[in-house]
């Protein structure tokens, strides 16, 4: 990836902001609604085997969805590579990762290292991509939205316990993520069509998890769905599949930046939904914190696209 690849993504006039924004919102909101549907299952079903659930429904889904329009739902040889990178840098890689640096790790120091991920998204686009221009705006607003995320999180930000590895394998995490999102930036336009990368990311990913889940502990962890296949469904298809897709489109259209913002969206949208659904205590600086994160997300998503610093 280069600067030259700018031609394969945005026109030079950029997206409108309803379009940033509806997109944004849409992703946040079905994202933020997955942890709702994992904490209904109570801890009952190990988080290998939700992944492959999710991943598997998800791929599921928009196979239906691509053969409705009449195309294969299997990749064509132009699009395997993109779908493994995006499989593996968006999907089973980092969510192995994130699982094992969480058996030592507090949950406080992790959500706040992946919180990074919008930034190093911004700084890599930045060089790669002529239009991704880390203007003051976007900087500042990156920059708020992180301290929105430390504010959220609260006490536990502090907590101890990890080891280096723990810290390495979050960060490995953060990278990933980071990657996918550039990477998916960079994709020609002959095989970036959003829906195709979004089927293609969650048959990787589903796969990869599914194998990961019979490896450790059989199929009996899988069985252990059965009994939530409410949840298990909402997961796959309005949680995984239908978000997916949104943000590929938003990547496409608006570039890795802006798209980035989820990672801080995400959060307060679970928060906000634990209040509303389960009955959970929504503390004052939880809301100063929601307050701080879309402050910097409206900085990031009006910025104009590339030109002189602001």
């Amino acid at each position: 990836m280069s600067r030259s690849t700018a031609t394969t993504g945005p026109e030079p006039s950029g997206p409108s902001k309803a379009f940033i924004v509806g997109n944004l919102a849409a992703c946040s909101f079905l994202w933020g609604s997955s942890y709702l549907f994992i904490k209904l299952m109570a801890g009952e079903v190990a988080p290998w085997a939700i992944a492959a659930g999710r991943g598997l429904l998800g791929a599921v889904t928009l196979s239906l969805f691509v053969a409705a329009r009449g195309q294969s739902p299997l990749p064509r040889r132009h699009e395997l590579r993109h779908w493994l990178v995006l499989g593996t840098c968006n999907g089973w890689l980092p969510n192995v990762l994130v699982a094992y640096a969480l058996i030592q790790l507090a949950s406080g120091p992790a959500a706040m290292i992946q919180a990074a991920g919008p930034l190093v998204t911004a700084l890599f686009a930045h060089f790669l991509f002529s239009e991704e221009h880390l203007s003051r705006r976007r900087l500042g607003g990156i920059l708020v939205g992180m301290a929105g995320v430390a504010i959220l999180i609260g006490p536990r930000l502090v907590e101890g316990g990890g080891t280096a590895l723990s810290l390495l394998a979050m960060v490995g995490a953060t990278l990933s993520y980071a990657c996918a999102n550039l990477y998916t930036r960079a994709v020609p336009p002959r095989a970036g069509d959003p829906i195709r990368l979004a089927l293609g990311q969650q048959m990787v990913s589903g796969s990869g998890a599914l194998l990961l889940t019979l490896a450790i502990s059989g199929w009996g962890s899988l069985a252990a769905l059965a009994p939530h296949w409410q949840a298990v469904l909402a997961l796959g298809v309005f949680a995984t599949a239908l978000p997916v897709t949104f943000f590929m489109r938003l990547i496409r259209a608006a570039g890795p930046t802006r798209a980035a913002m989820t990672g801080y969206l995400v959060p307060a949208v679970a928060a906000a939904m634990g209040v509303l659904v389960l009955g959970e205590t929504l503390e004052l600086r939880q809301i100063i914190g929601g307050c701080i994160i879309l402050a910097g997300v409206f900085l990031v998503s009006t910025a104009p696209a590339g030109g002189r610093a602001r």
